[in-house]
């Protein structure tokens, strides 16, 4: 005890230093750094940094006790504005420090003191799915399916895309969506979440937005019920209805309308369920009028909004093979027309040259009859036996080329044979056109079919020319007319 009390004495006795800071080496001029702080020449720059000074002590004990004048106390135009490549070494030493910092301890980067289901919605996330086509004429469907926790951050959530067939039923795409989905807990049982389609209701969209069908009704009810519970009250001399005004929230539960979805684009549309059994074109051609449906998941606070796509992109493929296939069939026109022309014009020649020699025998026949000394009793069996006999060889070739008897037949015949002469040798393919014209006019009832559905007006020759309309059209006459003709023959077989 009393060895601790005479240290603390002679601690007492001792004189106390005076704390001071020294300036950094880049504060002294031209960058020198000095031997000791203590032997600076010019001591009239010393100046006291820190108060407290020591009453028992006169002069600086330690290098500490005194600093050198701070660059901070000097005009900037008397600072070196120069950055070395120490300083930037440096520099980039400490960003790299800090990120890797932050990598190990993610709770110190921006907004790391809000909870993930407080973090605002990023305008990048994906929140209404998409229905488009491709080329296979297939439909795919883009659906963005939120992480089992509902944050409302969905910028690492990745769509969904499925693609299906217009024939396939509803259910195959609800299970190909269940499939996609974590199981739901029902006390020890596990079972995939339901999922429901529902498109707006076509009737209340014919009426139009203002006036559907189903609200006039509802809205005569109201204000009867407004009625029966209003309050009069006089207000200046004149009677007022007052009292309670109906929301329009209840007016939306009161219609049955979709007032789960946080869309204000869908206020007031009225939306119908639909069976899984309906098939995936029929809904797309149901939906297509309000051009969008809803895809309602179990689990999920809010149904998905899947947008229609309208004419121009649902036959956006379409029409482009069908452009694609007109600039082929166009190139080719020319030349079968010039080929059908001469075909044309030879089998024309060889119905005028039967005529001329039809003409020429009859000429014969009459010189030989009454001009010579045959007459009329040599020649009557001559003209008889030839006449019969062309009329035999007429039937035969007829019932060879398996043909209607007719000069329609024969001149059909003459212009084929003709043509297929002429393509082979102008380098016309006959099959490749054929191919062409099946080609174009399939996707032309296509086409047609979907503006059917989406009772739209398609001008078919904003995607063909004049001149590959007048050849697809021929060509749906002639399978018309075979059609026809072969219909009839099963009847007759029949």
């Amino acid at each position: 005890m009393e060895r601790a009390l005479l240290r603390t004495l002679q601690r007492r006795a001792l004189p106390t230093p005076q704390l001071t800071r020294t300036c950094p080496l880049r504060c002294l001029p031209n960058r020198q750094q000095p031997s000791s702080p203590l032997s600076h020449r010019n001591p009239s720059l010393l100046r006291p940094y820190v108060t407290n000074p020591s009453n028992t002590a006169s002069k600086p004990v330690h290098a500490s006790d005194n600093v050198t004048e701070s660059s901070y106390a000097r005009p900037a135009h008397e600072l070196s504005q120069t950055i070395t490549d120490e300083e930037k070494a440096h520099y980039n030493a400490l960003e790299t420090h800090s990120k890797s910092a932050q990598l190990r301890s993610p709770w110190t980067r921006d907004t790391s003191d809000l909870p993930p289901v407080h973090r605002p919605r990023i305008a990048s996330a994906m929140t209404k799915g998409k229905l488009l086509t491709t080329p296979s004429r297939m439909l795919k469907l883009v659906i963005p399916l939120a992480p089992v926790d509902m944050n409302v951050d969905r910028k690492d959530v990745e769509p969904l895309a499925l693609f299906v067939h217009p024939q396939q039923p509803l259910s195959y795409l609800e299970r190909l969506i269940q499939s996609e989905l974590p199981f739901l807990n029902e006390g020890s049982r596990e079972r995939a979440p339901a999922v429901s389609f529902r498109a707006e209701d076509p009737e209340a969209h014919e009426a139009g937005p203002g006036e559907r069908k189903g609200e006039i009704g509802i809205r005569e009810g109201e204000e009867e019920g407004a009625k029966d519970d209003a309050e009069y009250m006089m207000i200046d001399g004149r009677l007022e209805r007052t009292g309670k005004l109906n929301g329009k929230a209840k007016k939306v539960e009161e219609e049955g309308g979709n007032q789960d979805v946080a869309n204000p684009d869908l206020e007031g549309r009225k939306f119908i369920r639909w069976s899984p059994s309906t098939e995936i074109g029929d809904f797309i051609r149901d939906a297509s009028a309000g051009r969008i449906f809803l895809i309602s998941i179990e689990g999920h606070p809010q149904p998905i909004p899947v947008a229609v796509p309208t004419f121009n992109e649902r036959t956006y493929y379409l029409r482009m093979r069908l452009r694609k296939m007109s600039k082929r069939i166009e190139s080719m026109a020319g030349l079968k027309q010039e080929c059908d022309d001469l075909a044309q014009q030879g089998a024309k020649r060889v119905a005028q040259l039967g005529f001329c020699g039809l003409v020429g025998w009859w000429f014969v026949v009459y010189q030989l009859t009454f001009e010579t000394e045959l007459g009329w009793d040599v020649m009557e069996p001559v003209t008889y036996l030839v006449g019969l006999s062309t009329l035999i060889g007429g039937y035969l070739w007829f019932l060879y080329h398996n043909r209607e008897a007719s000069y329609k037949a024969a001149f059909h015949v003459t212009v084929s044979k003709r043509q297929a002469a002429l393509y082979e040798k102008k380098g016309f393919d006959q099959s490749v056109w054929d191919g062409l014209v099946e080609e174009g006019n399939r996707i032309r009832r296509e086409i047609k079919m979907v503006a059917e559905e989406y009772d739209v007006d398609w001008n078919e020759k904003e995607e063909a020319g004049e001149e590959v309309e007048e050849a697809l059209r021929k060509e749906r006459k002639k399978e018309k007319n075979r059609d026809k003709k072969r219909k009839d023959e099963d009847e007759d077989d029949d």
